[in-house]
């Protein structure tokens, strides 16, 4: 077993382990993929401030996020087709994210259902919602994630229209793979993915065939999945969706002031800043960039969190000094699943609360929550005057 010491040692694993098309998947974003590469690159901007001669014993990381205790302030962002990535992806990344103490966000489009992940993780978990047309299957799915306990909603606002990544229409993506001779060439250099593949039945999106009338099968799943997605999602829907859910609600898509404003007025419980890992609006700026602006506009009215771009314990620390109150990971906990299964998300988990524990200490904070703008060395034209 190799020795992980980085999100990095485990992203070497997943390329390893898992089949290229959905390796690829994880690893691009839109068009030129600009926002996705400084999503990450933007971090290395933001220095962190040296501080000494401090009392550094009996250290803090945990608190809240919406109300819910967590270990550290980091949650499992929703990924589509996480269940591709490693067999049973979703229940393998609810279970280490339950044992950790950090809260695990399913998505609408994920390989294992919200029953199958319900059945098998010790703990409540979050849904994410994305809004189709069909709103009978909107409306029942919301009441099987309040069937299934989910402790909160998390609509994604910002994929009313799917971005185009070049590579997911290049490798020809399906959820499973086509057995095309290329794809079968591919997945037998990946013996370990393949045999745990064929030992499960959770092979497609479990959230829709079966639940949808006329979808059944592959082909049929591809055809619904490309029409579906709400062109006309609008703050009226946003207001129904949060009336018929009742609990705990999470907006995640953000990127505007303006729109930050308008989720805060939705009555939303936290507004994730976010830019879809870079797989939506490529030119957008990174979601680091833009957080500063969307703390100002609404930090005093709802919880502002930060997604996209995270690979480090240090990053989750950037994201707190320049205001968020919680972070989700997607990529980085991804690796750790795709390297390892539950153990290896387990071990992303571990890794982040580890670099996040040394980086406070050696900034002189006892309390995560005491991270700030003074820990941090923010060059002048970060935010940048944009006209």
């Amino acid at each position: 077993m190799p020795v992980i010491t980085c999100i990095e040692d485990l992203k070497r694993l997943h390329q390893k382990r898992t089949p290229k098309m959905f390796w690829d998947y994880c690893e691009s974003g839109s068009y030129t993929e600009q926002t996705f590469r400084e999503n990450t690159s933007d971090f290395a901007k933001l220095r962190f401030r040296q501080r000494v001669a401090r009392d550094l014993t009996g250290r803090v990381l945990s608190g809240t996020m919406a109300g819910q205790k967590v270990t550290m302030p980091v949650a499992l962002a929703p990924v589509g087709s996480t269940g591709m990535q490693h067999p049973d992806g979703e229940i393998h990344a609810a279970r280490a994210a339950a044992k950790f103490g950090v809260p695990f966000t399913l998505s609408t489009m994920s390989i294992c259902s919200i029953e199958d992940v319900a059945a098998h993780s010790p703990d409540p978990f979050w849904f994410q919602l994305y809004v189709m047309k069909d709103e009978d299957f909107v409306d029942a799915i919301i009441e099987r994630a309040r069937a299934a306990k989910c402790s909160a909603l998390v609509l994604t606002l910002d994929l009313q229209i799917l971005g185009q990544r070049h590579k997911d229409l290049k490798n020809g993506l399906t959820s499973p793979p086509k057995p095309t001779i290329p794809n079968l060439i591919n997945i037998a250099t990946k013996p370990r993915w393949a045999l745990n593949m064929a030992r499960t039945p959770r092979r497609q999106f479990r959230n829709i065939v079966g639940h949808v009338k006329g979808v059944q099968k592959l082909s049929d799943l591809t055809a619904w999945a490309n029409e579906q997605f709400d062109p006309m999602l609008d703050w009226g829907k946003v207001a129904r969706i949060r009336d018929q859910w009742k609990g705990t609600f999470i907006l995640k898509g953000v990127l505007d002031a303006d729109d930050a404003r308008m989720a805060a007025d939705a009555g939303a419980d936290a507004v994730i800043v976010s830019n879809h890992g870079g797989r939506q609006l490529d030119g957008a700026l990174s979601s680091i960039r833009m957080l500063p602006l969307v703390v100002k506009a609404i930090g005093d009215r709802t919880e502002v969190w930060l997604d996209s771009g995270i690979r480090s314990g240090q990053d989750v620390l950037k994201a707190l000094s320049l205001g968020a109150k919680g972070t989700m990971i997607g990529r980085a906990y991804i690796h750790g699943l795709g390297a390892m299964g539950e153990a290896g998300v387990t071990k992303a988990l571990e890794v982040i609360h580890k670099e996040m524990d040394i980086t406070m200490a050696l900034c002189g904070e006892r309390e995560v929550s005491a991270m700030g703008r003074h820990n941090l060395l923010v060059p002048e034209d970060f935010e940048g005057r944009w006209v």
